[in-house]
Parts: structure tokens; sequence; C-alpha cells
């Protein structure tokens, strides 16, 4: 298959998807058929994208034959290839969740069509080559979110969604001001040609280059959650069924933490000085603040969304020290987080939806009558909490011997000490939720619902899916690790990247 067609299928894919949805709207089961084949063609296309990555390194084309820079970019790199690949998987793991874990409807009244739009949204972010069309993507981000977020209209899901859509509607406009900036000091917004300018140390508006990147630090830190710009997260992810927040929780974050790797070391790399102690500061508080917070939360789904902050910062600790093991312990540890943080959400929706409840003080003996599930979730909060061998050791290794090689001691005691309470935290829910008696008084008011046992082992799949993915990322991390090393190599040495996009069109 062409580069070119692989570059711009998985922007078809889940539009067309989406109006095939459409097509057959309130037709929940035809609509559930059209939206399951676009999951997995959608996955095809992803396998298909990165197998021609790794065997080029680099593959761009230009929307419209229009030469670069002047163009629509799309590129993809072993970095892009990786997230759009996470998050295919994920997609179809949440797609068969909501088969029965989704009421009737929702899925009936717009959920499909709009999560296939998310990802056509996320799959803009990884491709686009250019500056002002990754802030059009976050844009479609954004509004598929908002949708998402209130999709059913309860109380809770609109004040969750105003919060998320308000502070989100800042981001973009401090995002589009840095994107007025930079095109006015440097008159491209082309990613490779921008990436050649700001490396010239004569253009005489490089020092301006700076105020550029604190509007794009503070916009995409607002959409990843760092701190302290984090505090719509938490009242905001566990508002929607378990079916969105999963999806939104385990990949949106991350999304803003991939585009912020790309930016500080495509673009923002003239005034290091200043900005990796700023970026290590931030890391060490989005970690502590993060975790501190779901070790205070007595809700399911609060605590994994607090968690979703402290994780951020682990992801911001590479990028502050800024070698070539620590950018791949970053990329590493977004995979490893994508597929962790969507597996508990939908353990927790499991929970949920037997107990009518995410409140810790009213469940309880989860192990006795669901003792696959308890190891499906002791697994993968293990795996959270970076419990070796499990995937998340292996992030969390990476980045503090990357951290200890570059002398950032601090960051380093910071990060450990947050694995700890991270495992605390992970202790409380095991012993609240699936180890100790459910209390007496809330057996009598809150019955548990009757599950068909076909049913269960429905909701069951995608968890177990997502665990075998995390289980030999754990066991056999060296292929990731190589992987993400071969990533982070290509996000510090531009030349290929440079290269291939402003030559694609020229050799044409």
């Amino acid at each position: 298959m062409p580069s070119d067609l692989l570059l711009v299928l998985p922007l078809l894919i889940p539009l067309y998807g989406a109006l095939l949805c459409l097509a057959f709207w309130q037709r929940e089961q035809w609509m559930a058929v059209m939206a399951g084949l676009a999951q997995v063609a959608w996955l095809l296309c992803a396998f298909m994208l990165m197998r021609r990555v790794l065997a080029l390194e680099v593959i761009a084309t230009q929307v419209g034959n229009w030469p670069a820079p002047y163009g629509i970019t799309l590129a993809a790199d072993v970095f892009s290839a990786m997230m759009l690949t996470s998050a295919a998987i994920i997609g179809l793991a949440v797609y068969l969740f909501s088969l029965q874990g989704l009421d009737v409807t929702r899925r009936r009244f717009g959920y499909y069509p709009l999560m296939l739009l998310l990802q056509m949204g996320v799959a803009g972010v990884c491709l686009t080559g250019d500056l002002f069309n990754l802030y059009v993507w976050f844009e479609v981000l954004l509004i598929c979110c908002f949708a998402l977020l209130s999709l059913g209209g309860g109380k809770g899901q609109l004040e969750g969604a105003i919060k998320y859509v308000t502070i989100n509607f800042l981001a973009s406009g401090l995002l589009l001001s840095g994107v007025g900036i930079t095109y006015s000091l440097f008159g491209s917004l082309n990613l490779a040609e921008l990436a050649l300018l700001v490396r010239q140390p004569e253009h005489p508006n490089l020092p301006l280059l700076s105020m550029a990147s604190v509007f794009f630090l503070v916009g995409f830190g607002i959409k990843a959650a760092i701190f302290p710009l984090f505090f719509w997260l938490p009242a905001s992810y566990h508002t929607p069924p378990v079916a969105i927040s999963s999806f939104i929780a385990g990949l949106i974050t991350k999304t803003g933490m991939y585009t912020l790797i790309r930016l500080f070391t495509l673009l923002f790399v003239s005034d290091q000085g200043f900005m990796l102690p700023l970026l290590a500061i931030l890391s060490g508080f989005t970690m502590l603040i993060g975790v501190i917070g779901a070790a205070a939360q007595t809700d399911f789904k609060k605590i994994l969304s607090f968690h979703i902050i402290s994780q951020i910062g682990y992801m911001l600790m590479g990028l502050a020290i800024y070698t070539p093991l620590a950018i791949a312990g970053s990329i590493f540890f977004i995979i490893h987080n994508i597929f962790v943080k969507t597996n508990l959400f939908l353990i927790s929706g499991v929970v949920a939806q037997r107990y009518r409840t995410f409140s810790l003080k009213k469940l309880g003996g989860v192990y006795l009558l669901q003792p696959v599930l308890s190891v499906l979730f002791l697994l993968t909060a293990l795996s959270l909490a970076g419990t070796p061998p499990l995937s998340g050791f292996w992030g969390k290794l990476m980045l503090a011997r990357a951290g200890l090689e570059a002398g950032n001691y601090t960051l380093v005691a910071v990060s450990l000490c947050v694995s700890l309470i991270t495992l605390f935290s992970m202790t409380k829910i095991w012993n609240e939720v699936f180890w100790k008696p459910r209390p007496v008084a809330v057996k009598k008011d809150i019955a548990m619902a009757p599950i068909n046992p076909l049913r269960l082992w429905q909701l069951y799949l995608p968890i177990v899916l997502l665990l075998a993915f995390i289980l030999f990322t754990g066991l056999y991390a060296r292929p990731l690790v190589r992987l993400s090393e071969r990533a982070a190599n290509g996000l510090l040495h531009i030349g290929t990247y440079t290269d291939t996009v402003l030559s694609n069109n020229r050799a044409k």
C-alpha cells in the first residue's frame, strides 16, 4: 500500500465510519456493526503504518500535492506510529466493552460516531506536520470530548463537561496565540521548516522564541493536566460512564504529552537552560499532587482520575531530563500508561455494573464473588505502581537511571516516593473493594445487580486482552524498550524527519 494512502486512511476510516453510523441513526445494532468494522480497519491500518515506518523511519505526504512547506503536511515517525497503534488497540477494546457496558440509549444517540470522530482527532494530532493544523485537530478533540462527557445529560456529567470545555477553551486560545507568535517570528508553520529555522543561531527572532514556547507549554500543559493546570481533570473524568471515561482518561492527556514532547524536541530547543529546570519542577509537583490527591479519595473512579495526573508527571520527567534514555523512558511510560489506565477504568466499570456504586465505603467482597476480576485488577494495579517485573517498572527504571546519570537526584527521589504512595493507593482499592467484606448496612440498601455469565465474560474480554499486552510488555519488555529508544533517537536527531518532509514533493 502506498505511503500516501497509509497516512490518509487513519483520518478517513473513522470519518467514514462515523458517517455510516449516522446513516443508521437510532438503529443501534447496525451502528454497532459499522463502528466495529471501522475499529478493526483502523487497527489494521495502524499496524501497516507502523510496519512502513519501521522500514523507512519517516514517511510524509503533502495533501493536494502542494509542495512543502506550503501544503498540508502529513508525516509519521516511530513515535507517532506507536501512539496511533496504541490508540487503535484501546479503541477496539473500549468498543467491545461498550457493547455490554454502556446503556442502549447512549449507544443509539451518538456514542459510536462521536468515538470515531474522537479517534480521527487523535490520528490528526499524531500525523499532522503543521502547527496550525495541530491546533485544529486539538479543537476536534475538544468538541468530541465535550459531546461525549455530556452524552446522556446527567447533572454530574453536564457539570463536569462544562468545567472541561471552559478550561480547555482557555487552553485553545493560548495555543492559537502561540501559533500566531511563531508565524510572526519565522513566517512558517510547517514543523519541519520551523525545526531548521530555530536551529539557525544567527536568526534575528530566535531570542523571542521562548515567548511562544510559554504559550504552548501552558496550552498543552492544560490539556495534559500538568501542575498547576490539572484541576479540571478530576472534576470531569469521573462523571461519564466508563465506556466513555476509559478511552478519554487512557488517551487524551497522553496526546497532550505527546505534543509537548514533539514540540520541545523539534522546535523549542534554544532556551533549554531555563525551560528544562522549569519542566523538572513541574514534573515533581505533578507527580506529588496527583498521588496525594489519589490517596485522599474514597471513590474508585476519582482515585484513578487523580492517578492520571500523577503519571503525567513521570512522562514530563523524561522531557525535563532531556537525554536519549530519558526521552525513551517517557515514550515507554506513555504507551504503558495508555493500556494500564484504560484497563483500570474498565475494571472499575465492571465492579460498578454489579454493585451499582463506585464508593469504596459501599463496596467490598468482590474477591469472593468475582475472583477472576480481582486478579485482573491486582495485576494491572501492580503494573501502574511499577512493581517488577511488570511494565510500569521498566518505564520508571529507565527514567530513574536517566535522572541519576544526569545528576537530577531530587527528581529521581520524588519519583521513587510517588511510586510507593501509588502502591499504597492501589492497595487501598484492593482492601476496600476486593478484600474486605461488603458492609451489612449497604447490602440491605443497595442490592447487587443480577448479571448474566455470558454478558459478564463479554465485559471481561477487552480487559483480558489489554492485560495480556501489559504482561507481555512487562515480562518481555525488550521490544518496546528498543522501539522507544528508536523513537527517542528520531526525536533528538531531526535530520531524517526534516529531509523526508521537505523533499517529499520535490522528489515528485
